[in-house]
């Protein structure tokens, strides 16, 4: 299939008619309430819907969310299918399309094959060594900012809210540099929106909607984006963005203003949101083991910087307890709890055959609480990210950035970022969370701590 991206030529997955529910009957599962299916247990409880199914139907299940027929696999073998695909009959375009075609329409992760491996290699100039050193100082100055700023609140912080604010600002600082100014505001609100509406229940941009928002709020980010490309291009910036506008394919080619700009508008959305999720619950598990705290602000302590000294790049190689803990962290609560796909052939799996233009989804979330590859799951264990222990365990048993061609571009620029975050935060502050203080969990659109996470903060 051909469709036109700001004037230039670019192939996309064909579009396979959904099958009707008489073509999935031979897959066990249930199709919920008339209407809106299972979508309201699926958002309200990924995890317990994942776990009861699968004692209901076993691994492979149907249901029908989000106004779509879906089939579910489980667990690590599931995830190797969907992910490595190597015979490329599943499309991550149309699979997220359903949820974010309104909003991040054309975003590296909504485009198929040869077209995304094209784009994926475009973007990762943005994603080297030289540039992500680049970024380093403003996120090494901006979480020192931030937790000094913490330190002046009241001891007991709602700490998402807090690093989903600073997470949004460093990722528009680091992926437009300095000069964003007086739009910050702006923007930021253009992301709550956007990103409240992919799980709206009402899918049409209707006026009073949440769907309305989001759609608007996309329209000022890709305006915004788009009027900046030439300035970008005639700059000499260092930031993400300038990056990208400089960008070409395999051909030499430079990408399209609109190309550049669908593009920044889901890598701002995605290395913000995505993040923020992964901070609070390594805070939160953290909060929780002081044992594990200590160990991690030994290690940091350890680096021997002054104070007011910049974290260098290339001191991060030497944390290898932060990165052991923050994987332990995003395997308990996965960024993405869920992937999704749609089959653009007929293909099998366990036995049942699956047809074409069906969503199919896999689980992190369920897989990474599976016993027989994580002894004690709810146990916060660093020790499992160990070299020796990683290589005895299924490759697809961890997958918290994905897998395959599809997987998470910004990978090392998130661990970085958790690692300048930890060494900020450790090496000033004490966290703690109050006795039997539990939060309940909100895993989509991305996982949250439904109250905040009420941590308490003191000063070193």
């Amino acid at each position: 299939m051909i469709s036109a991206v700001d004037g230039r030529q670019s192939t996309a997955s064909p579009v396979v008619p959904a099958p009707s529910a008489a073509a999935l009957a031979h897959i066990p599962g249930s199709s919920g309430w008339p209407i809106i299916g299972n979508t309201l247990e699926a958002l309200a409880d990924p995890k317990g819907m994942a776990v009861r199914y699968a004692r209901k139907y076993g691994p492979v299940y149907r249901t029908y969310t989000l106004g779509a027929h879906t089939v579910t696999l489980l667990g690590p073998e599931a995830n190797e299918f969907l992910l490595l695909d190597q015979a490329k009959c599943f499309s991550s375009a149309h699979g997220w399309g359903k949820v974010f075609e309104r909003l991040f329409p054309r975003g590296l992760m909504l485009l198929d094959f040869e077209e995304h491996r094209l784009h994926r290699k475009a973007l990762s100039v943005a994603f080297k060594a030289g540039p992500m050193k680049s970024y380093m100082s403003a996120l090494d100055e901006g979480f020192s900012r931030a937790v000094r700023k913490w330190l002046k609140k009241p001891p007991a912080l709602r700490f998402y809210p807090e690093i989903k604010e600073t997470t949004l600002e460093l990722a528009a600082v680091s992926f437009l540099g300095s000069s964003v100014g007086a739009e910050m505001q702006a923007i930021k609100q253009a992301y709550v929106d956007m990103i409240s509406a992919a799980v709206a229940p009402v899918r049409s941009p209707l006026p009073g909607t949440q769907m309305r928002r989001g759609v608007k709020a996309r329209q000022f980010m890709i305006d915004y984006f788009k009027a900046q490309v030439p300035l970008r291009r005639a700059g000499e910036g260092d930031d993400l963005f300038s990056q990208l506008c400089k960008a070409t394919t395999d051909d030499g080619v430079l990408l399209s203003a609109q190309e550049i700009a669908d593009h920044m508008n889901f890598l701002m959305m995605a290395a913000h949101d995505t993040l923020a999720s992964s901070l609070t619950s390594f805070v939160y598990f953290l909060a929780k083991d002081r044992e594990w705290r200590e160990r991690l602000r030994e290690e940091m302590r350890a680096l021997g910087l002054a104070k007011e000294e910049p974290l260098p790049y290339e001191r991060l190689q030497e944390a290898p307890l932060t990165e052991m803990a923050f994987n332990e962290a995003i395997r308990l609560i996965p960024p993405a709890p869920s992937i999704l796909r749609c089959a653009i052939r007929d293909v099998a799996f366990a036995g049942f055959q699956i047809p074409a233009g069906v969503c199919v989804n896999i689980n992190p979330l369920y897989t990474h609480h599976m016993p027989e590859h994580w002894p004690e799951p709810e146990k916060f264990d660093p020790f499992r990210f160990t070299t020796e222990a990683a290589r005895s365990r299924h490759k697809y048993a961890f997958t918290p950035f994905g897998g395959g061609a599809h997987m998470c571009l910004g990978l090392h620029f998130a661990y970085m970022q958790a690692k300048c975050f930890a060494y900020r935060l450790l090496t000033a502050a004490d966290f703690a969370l109050e006795s039997n203080y539990r939060p309940e969990w909100k895993y989509w659109p991305i996982p949250q701590p439904r109250d905040g996470l009420h941590v308490s903060l003191s000063p070193i």
